[in-house]
């Protein structure tokens, strides 16, 4: 299994770093979580395109998380000439994301199909709605889904992939809870969103000191793989952005509460169990 951080950022726009998405290829089957800004490009410097993934896994709603599923659903489309439908599973309210998203492409798919012979229908999506607790397959990929804790935003959910023996837990924004440690339990890789919250502290204004109030920090994520004994903790989404030559303190920090392998990145890093 590979998992692939095919955007490492945040709601900051970086020139670095792309929106919030992993890439996990396990065997014959790619799965994409979320679709934050720039997730095709990404994907195109690993080699898969749209039109290569079995499907899209949503963590929740938040736009930076998903301002890019118009473009993995376009082009998709285009490239499959709707063929083969986009497989897409999320919490509750996917559906409407999707209805709302091709409603905003409607001008455009109708541009295509009047342009192009070959195309004589717009986007073909399937969309599966989820709630915590549920379980389902994507070819010999094997996911289960519990809930996060990501208040007000609701419902949220994040996910574990099991394939050949190996598990990734990729649980997207949230507070440490049950739910992410059910995921991650015994997982070989913990993907984690994260913040330095001594570093945020010293951010000027009211918005961003309320986005303490539904991450984990470092020290969570790191307390969080200890006390379900993942083997790895991958820490991606950081705020503020570290630079390379700051990747050590951070790793450092969560080194504190938690001895397995510590991971942190660029866009593109890949972890291979």
């Amino acid at each position: 299994m590979d998992v692939i951080l095919t955007g490492t950022g945040s709601p900051l726009p970086s020139a670095d770093r792309a929106g919030p998405s992993t890439l996990v290829k396990a065997g014959d089957t790619t799965v994409l979580a979320d679709a934050g800004r720039g997730v095709v490009m990404r994907m195109m410097a690993v080699g898969v395109r749209p039109d290569d993934l079995d499907g899209v896994i949503i963590t929740h709603m938040h736009s930076d998380h998903v301002c890019a599923l118009n473009d993995v659903i376009t082009t998709h489309w285009v490239r499959t000439r709707e063929r083969e439908p986009l497989k897409i599973w999320g919490p509750i309210g996917t559906a409407r994301l999707v209805e709302r998203t091709l409603l905003m492409l409607e001008d455009d798919i109708g541009y295509r199909i009047d342009h192009h012979e070959p195309l004589v229908a717009g986007p073909q999506v399937e969309v599966t709605e989820l709630s915590p607790d549920d379980s389902f397959c994507i070819n010999d990929v094997d996911i289960t889904t519990a809930g996060t804790a990501h208040a007000p935003v609701h419902p949220t959910i994040g996910f574990r992939l099991e394939h050949d023996g190996v598990a990734a837990a990729l649980v997207g924004d949230t507070l440490p809870c049950e739910g992410v440690d059910i995921l991650a339990s015994e997982a070989d890789v913990y993907v984690q969103t994260v913040l330095r919250r001594e570093l945020v502290e010293l951010f000027p204004g009211e918005m961003a000191q309320d986005i303490l109030e539904y991450h984990s920090s470092v020290v969570d994520a790191a307390q969080t793989a200890a006390r379900v004994g993942a083997k790895r903790l991958v820490m991606t989404h950081m705020v503020p952005a570290p630079t390379p030559d700051e990747y050590p303190e951070w790793i450092a920090r969560a080194a504190e509460h938690f001895t397995g392998e510590i991971l942190i990145g660029d866009d593109l890093t890949t972890i291979t169990v």
